[in-house]
């Protein structure tokens, strides 16, 4: 079997949407390896190959992925990559960061919903409860957002890049600074201004670098992945209603559909 999309069983908007967003990462490709930017080139065709996961996906492992969730992977990608790296939308705009974040655990739930749903409903020997289920969709969307993460700090540290975006703070609590050794807590409060070897850094207060950014990520995929695992829960309650979790889940293709 070739690895092809059936775009006939495709809803139109879904197309469209695809089709705008590889011109416009091919149009910015283009741009920028005229401008000798080869880093975003780079970006632009990792968004590419991205682009092609869901069609991918639905041949390798037979299943239908609902046109609103691919149409809002496309988005999500188109958003992360080209805004968000190319564009630098992750320094311009406030939040940007916390909203991919937030919408990532809530497709990862989706995600990992619709794995243990589809084992559950395809199996005999399985019979969940809908708890159950949107419990383990919570942990799968979280294990994806700690491995990011994770893969973020991997970067950082043998890349030199700075995914794990830095914050400014003005107060520190450590015991490093005790020097009576007897794990006393230091207070360093109404940091303004910091130097490093010699130079003042100029920007308002002490450098966190990468924990506070780290933690709020984790805290807002908790709170996407929370939101669908309640929505996952009354879904399978209600099961086979509740038209908004069913166009955000993938689905086992029918035979026929396969011909």
């Amino acid at each position: 079997m070739r690895w092809t999309t059936n775009w006939k069983n495709k809803d139109p908007y879904l197309v469209a949407v695809y089709v705008i967003l590889r011109l416009l990462v091919v149009l910015i490709i283009v741009n920028q390896a005229r401008n000798g930017n080869y880093e975003n080139v780079f970006y632009g065709l990792i968004a590419l190959i991205l682009f092609t996961l869901p069609s991918y996906f639905e041949h390798r492992f037979i299943i239908d992925i609902p046109d609103t969730l691919e149409a809002i992977i496309l988005i999500f990608i188109f958003a992360a990559e080209i805004l968000g790296e190319i564009g630098a939308y992750y320094q311009k705009v406030p939040f940007w960061d916390t909203m991919l974040h937030t919408v990532t655990g809530f497709l990862s739930g989706a995600i990992g919903f619709s794995l243990v749903s589809l084992l559950n409903r395809e199996t005999d020997s399985f019979n969940l409860s809908p708890f159950y289920l949107a419990f383990v969709s919570l942990c799968f969307s979280m294990f994806i957002g700690v491995m990011w993460e994770f893969i973020e700090f991997l970067f950082d540290w043998f890349l030199s890049t700075d995914m794990q975006k830095d914050t400014i703070i003005n107060t520190i609590n450590t015991v490093l600074l005790d020097e009576s050794k007897t794990n006393t807590v230091v207070h360093l409060r109404n940091i303004t201004e910091v130097s490093v070897n010699g130079m003042d850094l100029g920007v308002g207060g002490y450098i966190d670098i990468g924990l506070i950014d780290t933690m709020k990520d984790l805290a807002v995929t908790l709170l996407g992945s929370v939101s669908f695992s309640v929505f996952g829960y009354f879904y399978e309650r209600s099961y086979p209603n509740g038209k908004l979790v069913s166009n955000l889940i993938p689905k086992v293709r029918k035979e026929e559909e396969e011909k």
